[in-house]
């Protein structure tokens, strides 16, 4: 029974998902209690998966009892189950936040959150480069919903743009899959690492040309440089839950890089097809310097968040391109912190609009907050934990980022990253004195907030301090983490043995 645990973080919440919005005009209190139940068992077949991928085995699932190559596998394995339980501990704050009232803003909200979990989820495990291209569409068609929930012409005008680059990364992706198909044979990931060490040298060609435009996609989707530009107005114009579970969609960009190009292009494809992108490098120094500058140029706190979550993703394609198992260490901690900091952030953006009135989330002086302490209080927090301030998670992962690079690198990654940090620092410090001590004249504005949102920011904001406290435990999974990254053997072997998995 316990290996058809990994497709049940897939089956959930389609099943879930399709439930809600077959009743999307129904009793409101039953959807939300519908997804907040499945949302926490989620959660609890997330840690179960974690658990068991944590002794190092490696497990995969045979939909329809098809063995791999041939068939559709999901594949456990550290990182997946890592990746998969920092989804379902975001989407536990997002859903919880969400019942506060904004899913009340349109009738399929529900429906449509669950059908976007299983698009992340899916993508985290599937095996092979075809289904990873299925599960980007679905987690996208849900978001482009998600993304227009509850109306208005900024997040319209943002809606189109995200729309439009992401059909057109699709497009590629698709083109990619065909190319790698037509001069391989085969879409399952691993057995593509084996056939490209046998490929002749007059195929080498094609697969080269399809192992870019991947890293193009993948690019795209983890908003490198100068493909990110959709995405500040985007997040800042999604409703609040949304745009924090959004915070986990770049993150799928660098989880696929780390997958494709350790196992597929790896130390197996040989030298005729093994990838050395420096570039990857390079643009990702160049998205952290450009992100700094977004930061300091926002005049929105939703804004503001958006281009945080550009510096975070600078920050883990820099440790993508250092290319080393002690960077992809470091990069994975990060991820876990900057992922659920920002996804807090932009919950709290909201709930200070909502008491500012008409001044909404614009860094200007405004009312004096209803309930301003306990805001001001979570603002701190998040500012500190999101700008690397000691001794909160954030200061941790740069720590090991700065400590991964090597002689050549600091000179470069040091002086941006630490340079990133104290840009930050200003940034936040200058909106939290407009929006909480500068805003002290007439009467207090808002009413009080939801109990519901002020949960689910503390549950993601509450992480940046745990995730200190267990920084030992979290360091060593990470570090086993990259470790099986950087023996793709092992995952090869689990899956064209004989041994069989699952059906």
């Amino acid at each position: 029974m316990i290996q058809h645990l990994i497709v049940l973080p897939i089956v959930l919440p389609l099943v879930m998902g399709v439930i809600l919005l077959r009743s999307r005009f129904g009793s409101t209190r039953f959807k939300r209690i519908a997804s907040v139940v499945a949302t926490l068992a989620l959660t609890v077949i997330s840690l179960a998966l974690l658990l068991r991928a944590a002794d190092g085995e490696i497990a995969y699932y045979a939909l329809g009892g098809w063995q791999p190559p041939f068939g559709i596998v999901l594949v456990l394995d550290r990182l997946s189950a890592l990746m998969v339980m920092l989804t379902s501990v975001l989407a536990i704050g997002c859903v919880v936040f969400a019942c506060g009232g904004d899913d009340e803003r349109g009738s399929n909200f529900h429906g449509l959150f669950q059908l976007q979990l299983m698009g992340i989820n899916g993508a985290f495990l599937t095996g092979d480069l075809f289904n990873l291209f299925v599960f980007f569409e679905v987690l996208l068609l849900a978001s482009y919903a998600l993304l227009l929930h509850g109306g208005g012409k900024s997040r319209i005008q943002s809606a189109v743009h995200y729309v439009v680059l992401n059909l057109a990364g699709s497009a590629l992706f698709l083109i990619a899959v065909g190319v790698l198909y037509g001069a391989t044979g085969t879409l399952n990931m691993a057995d593509m690492a084996v056939r490209l060490g046998e490929l002749p040298a007059e195929r080498s060609g094609l697969v080269t040309a399809g192992a870019l435009l991947l890293l193009v996609v993948f690019g795209l989707k983890a908003a490198i440089l100068p493909l990110y530009f959709w995405l500040p107005r985007a997040y800042a114009a999604a409703p609040a839950p949304v745009a924090a579970l959004f915070a986990i969609m770049t993150k799928v960009g660098v989880y696929a890089i780390l997958r494709v190009y350790s196992l597929v292009f790896g130390q197996n494809a040989g030298e005729l097809t093994s990838l050395d992108q420096p570039w990857v490098w390079w643009m990702a120094l160049a998205t952290l310097v450009a992100a700094t500058i977004g930061v300091l140029a926002a005049r929105d706190l939703r804004l503001l968040v958006a281009y945080l979550v550009l510096v975070s993703a600078g920050t883990l394609l820099a440790g993508v391109g250092m290319d080393t198992p002690e960077a992809t260490a470091s990069l994975l901690y990060y991820l876990v912190h900057t992922t659920l900091v920002t996804g807090g952030l932009f919950l709290l953006a909201d709930m200070i609009g909502q008491q500012r009135g008409k001044a909404g989330t614009r860094i200007v002086k405004g009312r004096p907050l209803t309930q301003g302490g306990a805001l001001a209080g979570l603002f701190f927090l998040g500012a500190a934990a999101v700008a690397g301030l000691p001794p909160l998670s954030g200061a941790i992962g740069k720590a090991l980022l700065l400590h991964a690079a090597d002689a050549g690198q600091r000179p470069w990654l040091w002086p941006i990253l630490l340079i990133s940090g104290l840009c930050a620092i200003i940034a936040l410090s200058r909106a939290g004195s407009t929006l909480f001590w500068r805003s002290h004249e007439g009467e207090r504005g808002g009413e009080r907030l939801p109990r519901q949102q002020w949960a689910g920011v503390s549950l993601l904001l509450a992480t940046s301090p745990l995730l200190v406290a267990l920084a030992g435990p979290v360091s060593d999974y990470t570090r086993a983490t990259a470790d099986q990254l950087s023996n793709p053997d092992a995952l090869v072997s689990a899956l064209l043995s004989d041994n069989g998995g699952a059906p």
